[in-house]
């Protein structure tokens, strides 16, 4: 008999589900999705199929039938919650607050072997701005001073915190004289770390990104993009030289002397449009957009 999924080990809702259908499925040859409809209390016969294709969502009260149809306990239900609202969170930082409270449950690191310092440097956007802030010759090893020099502020004990993992990690080193300093460790992730975490990181900064447009006079940055219309075999190729532009821009930065502020570099790259192979495939249902004239945006947005 197929032992059954558990919970703690996805970040995908629906895979889980996907899961627990299958090894229902190999216990029983009978299980089907109409069974599962129906023991969730749903009237629709292929509703549950149609979420785990991604085709529908779970609203509040369905959470809670579909937790019971999979015979979860009440932590289990509470964590199944949890990815539904990380999954189907409709904003950056509705996802980054929903992974937050997944990541902060013990059994789902247990599972995903994420804890540790690098677990923490990788989750908190400021870990790294705290390691670059080292290189400034008027840096203060004191929390309060460290969290107002982080842009928007953050807590004392935040910095306190950070402070003493990056120092654990050897991305914070004392010099001769006792002074903290940025190290150079060489840090490695398995596939599990990376798989979980560095999404959530990204997030993290592109939400920071999106606050910087709003906040940050435009003196004080750049912000561009590009739409093109390319073949896939060119998606190699961009990506190629994205990582040269990247090691150029950091090349040029680490020769800097006397660093004054920390910057945030971000670089994205993805398709605004289905594939040819399948653009002929029906698009999910969804709810109609709210319906407004505007122009369209300029091909190369600059300022």
């Amino acid at each position: 008999m197929a032992s059954s999924p558990s919970v703690y080990e996805y970040l995908d809702y629906r895979s889980f589900m996907r899961d627990v259908y299958a090894a229902r499925k190999a216990a029983d040859a009978k299980f089907s999705f109409r069974f599962f409809a129906r023991r969730a209390g749903f009237s629709s016969s292929n509703f549950l199929k149609l979420v785990m294709d991604g085709d529908r969502n779970l609203g509040p009260t369905a959470i809670d039938r579909v937790a019971s149809a999979m015979k979860l306990t009440a932590d289990e239900a509470e964590f199944f919650a949890l990815l539904v609202a990380m999954n189907q969170a409709q904003t950056v930082a509705d996802r980054n607050r929903a992974f937050e409270r997944v990541a902060a449950n013990r059994r789902f690191r247990a599972a995903r072997k994420l804890d540790g310092p690098l677990f923490e440097y990788l989750t908190r956007w400021y870990y790294p701005v705290i390691r670059e802030l080292a290189g400034r010759d008027d840096f203060v090893e004191d929390a309060a001073w460290v969290a107002s020099q982080v842009y928007p502020p953050i807590e004392a004990r935040e910095a306190k915190s950070a402070l003493k993992t990056l120092e654990k990690l050897g991305l914070l080193v004392r010099d001769e004289a006792g002074k903290l300093a940025r190290g150079e460790a060489s840090l490695t992730t398995g596939h599990e770390v990376r798989h979980v975490v560095v999404p959530a990181y990204h997030l993290q900064m592109i939400e920071r990104a999106a606050k910087a447009v709003e906040i940050v006079p435009v003196d004080q940055r750049d912000v561009s993009s590009l739409t093109v219309c390319i073949r896939e075999s060119t998606l190699t190729e961009l990506k190629a030289k994205i990582h040269r532009f990247r090691e150029e821009m950091l090349d040029r930065c680490d020769t800097d002397t006397d660093p004054e502020r920390v910057y945030q570099l971000c670089i994205q790259l993805f398709p605004l449009s289905k594939s040819k192979e399948v653009a002929q495939k029906p698009a999910p249902r969804a709810a109609p957009p709210t319906r407004r004239r505007s122009l369209p945006p300029p091909r190369n947005a600059g300022e």
